[in-house]
């Protein structure tokens, strides 16, 4: 992706109207290694949304190379072009036989229908095929959530649109780490209307082990996932385990499914490589098959983005 730098610096912000802001030690994407003090000052205003600004007095600032974690600071690509300057990110994990999705849920397995040996006896001298067979839960791997899975009436695998599953215009939320409960105003910087919404925590790195299933994975607050529909969010993934709270203390509650799927929007859980994307301006895929009244599946996941 290039090299991305970052502000930190203290911030006296002066309203016209009278009244002040103050920010200590306060990270910025910026767009090249060096900026100017104005230029900063401006940024800043952007991405906090103010109004009737008078003046902003930018000092301790310091210069970082960090990945850009996004917000509306800094202009994006808005979207991948055609040509030969796009790449693929691939997004999903591998679904291989015994693997563990869900720590105590079933494993695939994965073995031969009819193997290149048998079908001998069936084509001409030279021809032969292979048919695979898998036996697994729809839960897993990467997998996408449609109203199904919550709500007895939703839609479900067959009746989700394409245009919530493909070709999405996406922006990454990058999720500070140690924090658990992605809230609303983790939330607030972000322009999510008609957007895939992906949760950047890096808890993918512990798939597969015991440790990803702990009750510390991170996970969307309720009062986020309400505010996710009403912004007209076009879909809301996340690398973690779930996006809901699964540690006993949640009860057993799913507040982000419920809100979510009521509102129409599909989910996509255990995703992974988030941290191979920019903040902005790409597209999501995550398509299943077109399966009647099966409500999740395993998608493979990825991103177009712009090189």
């Amino acid at each position: 992706m290039g090299e991305e730098w970052r502000a930190q610096f203290d911030a006296e912000v002066s309203f016209a109207n009278g009244g002040g802001l103050r920010t200590d030690g306060f990270r910025l994407d910026i767009p090249g290694r060096e900026i100017s003090d104005a230029d900063l000052g401006a940024l800043l205003v952007r991405h906090l949304g103010l109004l009737m600004v008078a003046e902003v007095r930018i000092s301790n600032k310091t210069i970082i190379q960090e990945p850009h974690k996004g917000g509306r600071g800094v202009a994006a690509t808005q979207g991948a072009t055609t040509g030969a300057g796009r790449r693929l990110v691939e997004l999903s994990h591998v679904i291989s036989d015994g693997m563990v999705t869900l720590p105590g849920w079933p494993a695939p397995r994965i073995g031969d229908w009819l193997t290149f040996a048998a079908s001998r006896a069936n084509y001409a001298p030279g021809t032969e095929f292979r048919v695979a067979r898998v036996d697994m839960i729809a839960n897993t791997g990467t997998y996408l959530d449609t109203p199904a899975h919550r709500w007895a009436d939703g839609a479900d695998l067959s009746g989700v649109p394409l245009d919530r599953l493909a070709d999405l215009p996406g922006i990454v939320v990058r999720v500070p780490a140690g924090t658990r409960a992605i809230d609303r105003l983790m939330l607030a910087p972000y322009d999510v209307a008609g957007r895939a919404v992906l949760l950047h925590t890096g808890w993918d790195a512990h798939f597969g082990t015991d440790r990803y299933g702990a009750p510390e994975a991170p996970h969307l607050t309720g009062q986020a996932a309400r505010a996710l529909a009403e912004a007209g969010a076009a879909l809301v993934g996340i690398d973690s385990i779930n996006i809901d709270d699964m540690s006993p203390a949640a009860g057993g509650e799913r507040p982000a499914h419920s809100s979510l799927l009521a509102a129409g929007i599909p989910i996509v859980e255990h995703l992974t490589g988030l941290g191979e994307l920019p903040p902005d301006g790409f597209r999501f895929t995550a398509a299943p098959p077109r399966v009647a009244g099966m409500g999740t599946f395993p998608v493979r996941a990825f991103a177009l983005v712009d090189a």
